[in-house]
Formats: C-alpha cells, structure tokens, sequence
C-alpha cells in the first residue's frame, strides 16, 4: 500500500466551517465557553475528520511491493500545537501518551523500593506519588509561561516529565553506599546469610539531597543555551545516554529477567533469598530459572510482534502491551502474588505516606552531577520534541523554549522532592506518538496529564503494577533501558567524529564501560586512607562518582572537551582519513589479486 502525505500546511479540522485552523488569543470568559458548548454539542467538534480506522488498522509487514494493491493512502491532517482537535482524539492521543510513558514511570519507584526493601505498602505509594507527581509537573512543563526579561517557564511543547533514568542509576550507587557504612541495616539470619533490611530513611536522604542539588540546576537555566549546548555538545551527551542504559540494563533489566535484583541472584544455599523473588512468593524459584528466563523472553517479544503486526495505536503502547501478555501468562501459571492489589487503597494522594527528609554527605556530589546531566538530557529531548512538533529548531524562540524547559527541569526536582519523589526531568518517550499519530497539540498533552493523574490516584492501579513478576517487568524493562542506550547512539551519530572527538569518546568510554564490566574496581580505593567525618565523606563521594559509568564517564568526556583543543577545518581532517582508508582498501584489493 503506497502512502501519500496530505500537502502541507494542513488545515485542522474546526468546529463549524468559516472557523479558524488555529485557536485565536482569548476574547473573553465568555467566548472562550461559547466555543467549547460548540465542540462539545457537535459531531464535528467531537470526531472532527480525523482517521480513527488507520489508527487501529493492523500492520501486514510481510505484504511484498509486487502484491499489495496499489492504491494511495492519505494520512490524517497534522495538528500543531494550538490546532482546534477535536475532543475525543485529544483524549485518544492523550491516553496513548500516557500508555507510551508508564512503564517508565513505574519502573524506577519499583526498583527503588525492591533495593530499599520497603513493605508492600509503602512501594505502592511511592508508585501513585510517581505517576501524580508527573502529571502535575508535566502541566507546567508544557504550560511556557513568561517571567521576566524574556525569561520563561516551560518549554510551550508536550513535554512530559517522568523519574529519571539517571538518578535511578545513581540512587543505587548511593544505596550501597549506605548498606556499607552502616547507615541502612543489614540482618545477618541464623545461617550466616546477610540481606538488605528496610530503610525508609535512605530515600528520605535521597530527596533531601536531591532537593539541595536542583538549584544548580535551576541556576543553569539562565545561562544562554548556546553556551550550554558548547559545553555539552553531542560527544559529551550522547555518552552519558548510553551508558545509563546500558548500566542500567546490567543492574536492573537483565538480573530481573533472570528473576529478581535483589540478594537472591548470588543463589545462596539457605535464608530468606534462597529462591526468587523470596521463599515466600507464590512459585519461588532459583535465579535464572528457565521458567522465569521464558515469561521475560514472552514479555519481550510481544513487544516485538506489536512493533511488527501492531496498529499505530497498538505501536504507541507496546511496552505496556508486553507486560500486560506476560502478566497473563504469569497469572495462569500461578507466579502472580495478588496481596499488594488487596492492601492497595482505592483512592491515594501525595503525602499520605512521608519520608524523613535529610541529606546524606556522600550523595551530593553524585546528586550534582545527575542534574548537569538531567540538564543535558534536557536539551537534547527539547530539541527532539520541536522537530516532531514541526517548530523551529533554532532561533530566539527555540532558545527561550530550552531555557523555559532547563528551569522547569529545576524546579521540577525540587518541588519532587516535596511530593516525596525522585528528581521528575523531560521524557522523550512520547516523541514517537506525536510523530505517529501526527498530533503535536498540548491539548493531548493536557490530557495525557489527566490520565496520569487519575493513574495516580487510583490506589489499586499501583497495587497492580506492583503485582508484575520480576521475569516480565525484566523482559521489558531489559527493552526500555535499551531504547535509552540506542538513544544516545543517535545523539552520538551528530557528532562529527574528528579524531579529536574519537579521542574524547575513547578516554570517557574506557571509564564508563570500565565501572560497566567491573563494578567495584573504584570500591576499595580509599580504604587505606585515616581521614575524618568530613574529608571520608568527601572519599565516598569521588567513590560513588567513580563507581557509576555514566558519572565517570561524562566527567571526563566534558573536561576534555573543554580543554583539547579544536582541530582544523573538519573536512580536510575527513578527506584525509578518507584517503587513509581508500589507500589501504586499495592496498588490500591488490593484495587479494596477487594471491593464487
């Protein structure tokens, strides 16, 4: 089936013929409700002309060019950001945006909760805060709302906010440091076996000192963002995207998949972590059981046969789509626990359950470097999202949109922390829907937030998602954390990839996959040093700095960058690496032909 794009610019559907494609500014209270009685009281202001049957219409990948029927497809219109949409697929886009991301959202307060061994209870909390705290912070996100001096808040695009996978990353790094100095308990069982006990107060110290470290990055806002974009060019950001997901993948995805993250992939002979997830689990089973490789494996290719079979609707929510058969499976076969659904609260809110806040010394170093590099990460997603949006991608506008977006980015970790969740940055996970669905209009957006806060307070939604079996949230988040990884291969790919920048690659690479492959070369480094309260807290924090790959990496690929200095035109830097190659494929080539 060819496809062939409407003409651009496409008008969006109105509410009655003569009106505007685009929502005028406001003439008042009054016309502004005599325009919605008007959408809401009409066919047209529901549905509008949009093609809802392509949105469902399955994938047939296999279809060879020679036997497809050749007629032409007309893809639906695109909506801009203030587009007059019709209702119900403002809300159908609204809620794909809101599938798109949840795995996301859910993710880290789960892994967060299982590294903290915190009560059922708790863990679900901690999930609604998450999902409440996004839906808030993403109104303001996507409100851009103008300060002073030609200073704004918000980026004015559906940027939506979510836990970060960099603080994710770095959080775990900070929980083990704190099971090591003591500062969390450990219980030792009968048998000599060690494991985790509860410790609430470490993620009250997480987001004390997270909360402190968000002012840099608010600060950082008002600096020009070109500045901030030659400080951090792609050979810096791009490195510190891989290498979140790719430690991330090594620590949670895979040890997950495998069936579970916590004491039990040691496989101890005896004690509470014997089997997987705990001996107390419906079906507990050793790590790396065939059985649970196989319900991560079945998660992780829904994903795949959604992406290949799928509607662009089913496309948008695969991930979702992959822990939803697997938990199916996982039920049928009796690995599903049902107690945290039924101690689950019907209706939740923020604060219900709070942390004691407090800041852990060792922490805020780390903590500093995550929000440069949620920072950076902002950027990059800001920039992504206005190419899908179909706005400038440079210019004062899109300049004011990064340092509206940086700000709220700031105060998005501080008043997180307040909501007693992790530092909330820009999501880049909905981008692929508004270039499916070609709707980049903040009504979805708008929506999206109210289908994330009605996720969030829904008690039972997180007692659900709690439910997962390690196995299938493995397979999928295996995937996801991934997704992150090959994100930065594509921020890498901008770069020019000089032999200056190949050098800046190869030194923060050696670090970063270095920490990857052997954790804790950095672990005992100052183990031999007499130093006090002060100065041993400073120890541990270069410790942990040095312990987490994309820490260590971006340090050096960013002072590097600072200090080599640039090399000559790039094109005859190319050309002559391109004669080195010609001259030695040549080389060969001869090579090959004198050979009998």
């Amino acid at each position: 089936m060819s496809t062939k794009e409407q003409p651009h610019p496409v008008p969006a559907p109105s509410v009655r013929s003569g009106e505007q494609t685009h929502s005028e500014p406001s003439q008042g209270i009054r016309a502004n409700v005599e325009r919605f009685g008007r959408k809401i009281a009409t066919r047209r202001g529901w549905f509008g002309t949009y093609d809802y049957a392509w949105l469902c219409t399955p994938t047939l990948p296999f279809a060879l060019p020679g036997q497809r029927r050749r007629r032409t497809h007309v893809l639906p219109p695109f909506y801009a950001l203030d587009a007059d949409l019709p209702l119900f697929l403002a809300m159908t886009t609204g809620l794909q945006h809101a599938l798109a991301m949840l795995a996301g959202l859910i993710t880290p307060p789960i892994i967060f909760a299982s590294a903290l061994s915190l009560d059922t209870e708790t863990s679900a909390y901690m999930i609604s805060a998450s999902l409440i705290g996004c839906g808030i912070l993403s109104l303001v996100q996507m409100s851009r709302m103008k300060l002073f001096r030609g200073y704004y808040l918000g980026t004015g695009l559906i940027s939506v906010v979510g836990t970060s996978f960099a603080t994710l990353s770095t959080a775990n790094s900070i929980f083990d440091a704190m099971y090591a100095d003591g500062t969390c308990p450990t219980i030792t069982a009968s048998d000599g076996t060690t494991s985790r006990g509860s410790c609430p107060d470490a993620y009250g110290k997480v987001l004390g000192t997270s909360l402190i470290a968000s002012f840099l990055e608010i600060f950082m806002s008002f600096a020009p963002p070109r500045i901030l974009q030659r400080i951090f060019p792609p050979i810096v950001t791009g490195t510190v995207i891989l290498l979140i997901g790719a430690s991330l993948i090594g620590s949670s995805g895979i040890p997950n998949w495998g069936g579970g993250s916590n004491d039990c992939m040691s496989r101890p002979s005896s004690g509470f972590f014997q089997l997987c997830p705990d001996i107390t689990a419906p079906r507990p089973l050793l790590w790396g059981s065939p059985e649970f490789i196989g319900l991560g494996f079945l998660s992780f290719v829904s994903i795949l046969l959604t992406e290949l079979f799928g509607s662009p609707f089913l496309k948008n929510v695969s991930i979702i789509i992959g822990l939803a058969i697997g938990c199916i499976v996982a039920g049928a076969a009796g690995y599903i626990d049902s107690s945290s659904i039924k101690t689950a609260p019907a209706i939740t809110f923020l604060w219900v359950h709070t942390f004691k806040i407090g800041v852990y010394g060792p922490a805020v170093l780390p903590m500093l470097a995550v929000y440069i590099s949620l920072a950076m990460e902002a950027i990059g997603d800001i920039t992504a999202s206005a190419e899908v949006s179909r706005v400038e991608v440079e210019g004062q506008e899109f300049e004011s949109r990064i340092q509206g977006g940086v700000l709220s980015d700031g105060l998005g970790g501080f008043f997180s922390a307040l909501f007693t969740v992790t530092p909330l940055s820009i999501f880049a996970q909905n981008n692929g829907v508004i270039a499916i669905t070609r709707c980049a209009n903040r009504g979805a957006g708008r929506w999206c937030c109210c289908f994330l806060l009605l996720f969030g307070i829904l008690g039972k939604v997180s007692g659900v998602f709690l439910a997962i079996p390690n196995p299938v949230l493995g397979g999928v988040t295996t995937f996801l954390f991934a997704s992150v990884a090959t994100s930065g291969l594509r921020v890498l790919s901008f770069a020019r990839f000089t032999r200056r920048d190949r050098f800046v690659l190869a030194a923060a690479l050696s670090f970063g996959f270095g920490d990857l492959l052997v954790p804790d070369i950095f672990a005992h480094l100052f183990d031999n040093v007499n130093a006090g309260k002060g100065l041993k807290g400073l120890l541990d924090s270069i410790t942990i700095i040095l312990s987490t790959p994309f820490l260590s990496a971006g340090i050096v690929a960013a002072v590097l960058n600072l200090i080599l200095p640039q090399e000559g035109p790039p094109s005859g830097e190319d050309e002559d690496d391109e004669s080195s190659v010609d001259v030695e494929a040549k080389g060969v080539h001869i090579e090959e032909q004198k050979a009998p």
